[in-house]
């Protein structure tokens, strides 16, 4: 049954051809799975996979100087990048907080394009908007382009057979044309794997992920849902909003300071980013692997002995190890090293863990 409160992406009906379960995800009806799981994930370990992610946010934030005006918001440096590559960036509070990860193409000095993510990008937004010098917009262009995520390592395989740039470094993008329709192709993903997200008008959606899918099933991969988005970004260790980052987890504690351009004159945050850094986080992000059989989960007590030292943050079982995983923030006073063995409160069982530092598995492909 569809939930008439939540959106819809310009594909919904293809994915319901497809056979796809669905649940919501930052207020839109969203793709868990096709044929299950562990399969979409083996799939984009070993092969290829395709994901929509069209409920991604898109904003163009332009005018004279737009460039430098998001180069004094956004954490990271877009000096250290020219027109023509992507970043990862955060906008934060001026506490420190998280309002949202995104990336940020520098398209010029007069335009910069983000992607934030769903549930964030009126947030985004607004503090861009209100913050914004005369003569530089930020507009919201979420239905205006859609979001397709091919990925694994045969994805540059699957584009190369429509025709579509694949010999780009990690985090470049190019403007290409697929069928007399334009589309941007950038060398990014969230699995760790040999990837691309390409980015056509809403309106050309359909036809180009029904070419993409024909592609990934020829090349032995198949489409994917956000349930092998998650196992995938996990075993990674890829922090997710609302999780590793929020409002109250920042950049230093989530092992994010290298998606900070310390030696910037301002963005926003840093006097409070820069006092962390400087103090010690009070706790800090690290991953925990399961030496008992049992699933993590989000919100667990990590223990050692009879003391709480932290709690999970994302918990899912491993299709790659077979093992269960997480990602936990931890009390830095507790002295945890990797190596060191915890145990995790599994609805009233302590469960015996690992403290690794993530990745968990090694990509096929960089």
């Amino acid at each position: 049954m569809t939930d008439t409160n939540l959106l819809q992406g310009p594909i919904h009906d293809v994915h319901v051809e497809l056979g796809a379960s669905f649940a919501p995800f930052g207020g839109w009806e969203m793709p868990v799975q096709y044929g299950g799981t562990v399969a979409e994930h083996t799939a984009v370990r070993e092969a290829v996979g395709v994901f929509d992610v069209s409920h991604l946010g898109k904003a163009t934030v332009a005018g004279p100087g737009a460039a430098a005006f998001v180069n004094s918001a956004l954490t990271n440096d877009l000096g250290r990048i020219r027109p023509g590559k992507a970043q990862y960036t955060l906008c934060c509070t001026p506490g420190g907080g998280v309002i949202d990860d995104l990336i940020a193409y520098y398209v010029g000095d007069d335009e910069v394009f983000l992607v934030p993510n769903a549930a964030n990008t009126a947030a985004v937004v607004a503090e861009l908007r209100k913050a914004a010098p005369a003569g530089i917009t930020v507009t919201e262009q979420h239905r205006d382009f859609a979001v397709f995520a091919v990925q694994g390592p045969k994805s540059a395989e699957v584009l190369a057979g429509l025709g579509l740039p694949t010999d780009m470094e990690y985090m470049a993008y190019a403007d290409a044309d697929w069928d007399g329709r334009p589309v941007r192709v950038c060398r990014t993903g969230y699995t760790g794997e040999h990837g691309y997200e390409l980015l056509p008008r809403w309106a050309d959606a359909e036809p180009l992920f029904r070419a993409l899918l024909e592609r990934v099933r020829a090349a032995g991969g198949q489409p994917a849902g956000l349930g092998a988005r998650d196992t995938l970004r996990t075993e990674m260790g890829y922090p997710l909003h609302g999780h590793e980052l929020s409002l109250d987890i920042s950049p230093v504690q989530a092992r994010c300071g290298w998606a900070v351009g310390w030696k910037k004159p301002e963005f926003w945050g840093k006097a409070a980013l820069e006092q962390e850094k400087s103090a010690g986080p009070r706790r800090i992000l690290l991953g925990l692997k399961a030496l008992d059989r049992g699933v993590l989960r989000q919100g667990q007590a990590v223990l050692r002995g009879d003391q709480i030292v932290g709690e999970t943050t994302s918990g899912t079982f491993s299709p790659t190890l077979k093992i269960g995983i997480a990602l936990a923030l931890l009390n830095t006073d507790a002295g945890l090293e990797p190596g060191d063995q915890v145990e995790v409160d599994v609805r009233g069982r302590r469960l015996r863990a690992e403290v690794v530092r993530p990745p968990f598995v090694t990509p096929h492909t960089s």
